[in-house]
């Protein structure tokens, strides 16, 4: 059979929210949790009229996922499922990237995925001018202590899925795609790493950022080439630096917040902000001057998903996936793309 990573997988997608106590720092972090839903939901996920519906801020539109919320959770032949983590980026959210989660959950894969305090998008609206370098350095210090809170909590079934927690897959974007990196060397049940235009050019998180893991660790890189928040040769001149394997996908075209849900809304919502959250390299430009949403979407789904398939699941037909010429296949669907490895 054709392996086909593109194509949404075989299972109808649930969705849930739990809270976990972070005793740790005095709080509750809100996580959202997709999984394979029993196929007694199947198209309850698709389904506009089924389909969950949330809002993120009050006063925003109302906003959606391809998943069924609370649907009862699939049963899997070796009684769990394995485990991916997604990490937002800066003045992002647990749901601001459903196209992935929701992917991966289709084809057999727990996602979840935690606000991270102090730098989601509501939080930095509230704080105004007083978020500045302390809310970077708190952040740093507390994203990977909690991802280890949600492994755990995934092993003792917290979560609510039967989940396998021996090796975990990890995927992030921009801050979240640095979280991704950073927690290799500290976090041993990361065993296959997937960061999305990440953060890694910014001083700071570049100081802090620690690739001397003892272990083999596969990697992917997904980068925007017109990226007006992260340069990309900062995320070139990384990748570089980082124990092989690891594999850089550039995407013509393509800005930071192709890798969002509604990227044309949020990238245009951003450039109109008088005053941006974070600093720019370089001038937003209007959407329509970059390749579609789907350049971004599409080619996530597919690389992220034959990446993790194939570093945390051994699947050979995933692996000669990743090792064939990633530039041509995403351009036999119309996404231009330049792609590399060193091993």
């Amino acid at each position: 059979m054709h392996y086909d990573p593109f194509c949404r997988g075989p299972h109808p997608v649930g969705v849930r929210t739990v809270e976990l106590e972070d005793t740790a720092r005095g709080r509750t972090l809100p996580v959202e949790v997709w999984y394979p839903a029993d196929i007694a939901h199947a198209g309850e996920d698709l389904g506009k009229a089924t389909r969950d519906t949330y809002v993120m801020i009050p006063g925003f539109p109302m906003a959606w996922q391809q998943a069924r919320r609370d649907a009862a959770p699939a049963a899997s032949s070796s009684g769990h499922f394995p485990l991916a983590l997604f990490s937002h980026g800066f003045a992002g959210h647990r749901r601001q990237s459903t196209f992935l989660c929701t992917h991966l959950a289709s084809h057999g894969w727990i996602v979840a995925a935690t606000d991270h305090g102090g730098n989601t998008f509501k939080d930095l609206a509230l704080a105004g001018a007083k978020a500045g370098a302390e809310t970077w350095k708190a952040s740093m210090a507390a994203r990977p202590e909690e991802i280890r809170l949600l492994i755990d909590a995934a092993g003792d079934g917290r979560l609510g899925v039967a989940t396998d927690t021996a090796r975990v897959a990890m995927t992030g974007h921009s801050f979240g795609g640095w979280t991704s990196l950073r927690v290799i060397a500290g976090e041993p049940r990361i065993a296959a790493v997937a960061a999305l235009a990440p953060a890694v050019a910014v001083p700071q998180l570049r100081d802090a950022l620690d690739v001397r893991w003892k272990r083999n660790v596969p990697v992917l890189v997904i980068a925007a080439e017109r990226d007006s928040l992260l340069p990309l040769e900062g995320i070139e001149a990384v990748h570089r630096d980082l124990p092989p394997p690891a594999t850089l996908v550039v995407l013509t075209a393509t800005d930071h917040m192709h890798f969002c849900d509604g990227a044309r809304q949020i990238h245009e919502i951003f450039r109109a902000m008088p005053v941006a959250p974070v600093a720019l390299a370089r001038p937003l430009p209007p959407f329509d001057e970059l390749a579609p949403a789907r350049a971004g979407h599409e080619s996530t789904m597919g690389l992220v998903l034959a990446h993790l398939e194939a570093g945390i699941l051994d699947r050979a037909p995933a692996a000669e996936f990743m090792a064939g010429d990633l530039s041509a296949t995403l351009g036999a669907r119309g996404i231009s793309a330049r792609s590399g490895v060193h091993s």
